[in-house]
């Protein structure tokens, strides 16, 4: 296990000294909390936490260590890792690396030994905010507090361009126990930051899949002749992107069947006439309750997300589909009468809930009924 000193700073000016648990070295970015109880290599590989500083409640982590084939692109994304205590020791036949080598290896700092517990309630009580970790044998704590200050914040940020894939690319690969049906349709899939399973519960239905960089025009993606357009996931601020606003109204003009989450769906929403704001803290967890307006049913539903639509300026011809029991934002939206809909959290978790899948039924409806 790593003895190296490390010290979690907050703008505030609050510090935390642990052990480090990864590189040495100094980062800064926004400090979040993140709920859920397992799936801690796939949060590190979600493009989604770009820039940010992950902290996990639960209080023991790494016991399953790190392997290949759990991850959700195809690197760590997010600035560094908080917890609480790691593992001595790792218990599963995929096991590669334990999660101070994964993140050693991937050049990510992470901070242990500190009261997560009352990092968690700071967050929640004054908001999303800035901080730096610094890990080494000297430390000097005005320094991190400087760093933390330093980073600018996720408002007004474009990351979705940082993170997308560079270029094009055909994807066939399902789930585990995915089930390959017969489609002839063909998605294509505008990446702002996609995570992998997402694709794999694509391709589970037999769709003929190609990933298109944030950028693409409307032009590019209506020469692959797509029967629906899925907007992905992402990180940082929907407003900047402009590019991808400018797109997605193109395809709306067309009534081109549209599913979009977190990102996709704040953009979506943009692109229908509404506006997003910063939250407070944000949602980032796999234990979230998300109600469906039209039959009253509660999902358990993954999130991870700090931006969120705001309701009173959705036009009448959008209507809210879905909302958090937690704080009542909205969590789904749809037209009244266009092929377009959207889901703020993941329904394709990893890690988290499958309730709400059936969301990726609807989507192939609207693609039959436009056909």
């Amino acid at each position: 296990m790593n003895k190296k000193k490390a010290v979690l700073a907050l703008a505030d000016g609050t510090v935390f000294e642990g052990k480090s648990i990864g590189a040495s070295g100094e980062i800064n970015g926004e400090i979040v909390f993140n709920t859920s109880m397992t799936g801690y290599q796939e949060i590190l590989t979600d493009p989604s936490y770009a820039k940010q500083i992950v902290t996990l409640t639960y209080p023991h982590i790494g016991n399953t260590g790190t392997n290949h084939e759990d991850t959700e692109s195809n690197h760590i994304w997010c600035s560094g890792l908080v917890v609480r205590s790691v593992s001595q020791t790792e218990s599963n036949w995929r096991k590669e690396d334990n999660l101070s080598e994964y993140l050693e290896k991937h050049n990510i700092l992470g901070i242990s030994d500190i009261d997560t517990r009352k990092l968690t309630r700071i967050i929640r009580t004054k908001g999303a905010q800035s901080a730096s970790i610094f890990a080494g044998d000297s430390i000097d704590l005005d320094s991190a507090i400087n760093k933390a200050k330093a980073f600018e914040g996720l408002s007004g940020m474009d990351l979705a361009r940082e993170v997308t894939t560079p270029e094009s690319y055909e994807w066939c690969e399902g789930t585990w126990r995915g089930i390959k049906e017969e489609s002839t349709s063909k998605i294509a899939v505008l990446d702002f930051g996609i995570k992998n399973n997402i694709l794999r519960i694509l391709a589970d239905r037999g769709y003929s899949l190609k990933v298109f960089p944030a950028k693409t025009t409307f032009e590019q993606i209506m020469k692959f002749n797509p029967d629906g357009v899925f907007l992905s996931n992402g990180p940082g601020d929907p407003e900047p992107c402009k590019y991808a606003i400018d797109t997605i109204t193109k395809l709306i003009d067309i009534d081109m069947p549209l599913f979009g989450i977190c990102l996709g769906h704040q953009l979506l929403a943009i692109s229908l006439g509404g506006k997003t704001s910063k939250m407070k803290f944000g949602h980032h967890g796999a234990n979230h309750p998300v109600q469906d307006l039209k039959n009253m049913k509660v999902s358990v539903s993954s999130q991870n997300h700090g931006f969120t639509v705001d309701e009173n300026s959705l036009p009448r011809t959008v209507q809210v589909t879905h909302k958090s029991l937690f704080d009542g934002t909205i969590q789904g939206i749809e037209h009244t009468s266009k092929p377009f809909f959207s889901f703020q959290g993941h329904p394709e978790a990893s890690p988290g809930p499958h309730d709400l899948k059936y969301l990726f039924d609807k989507f192939e409806d609207n693609i039959i009924n436009n056909a």
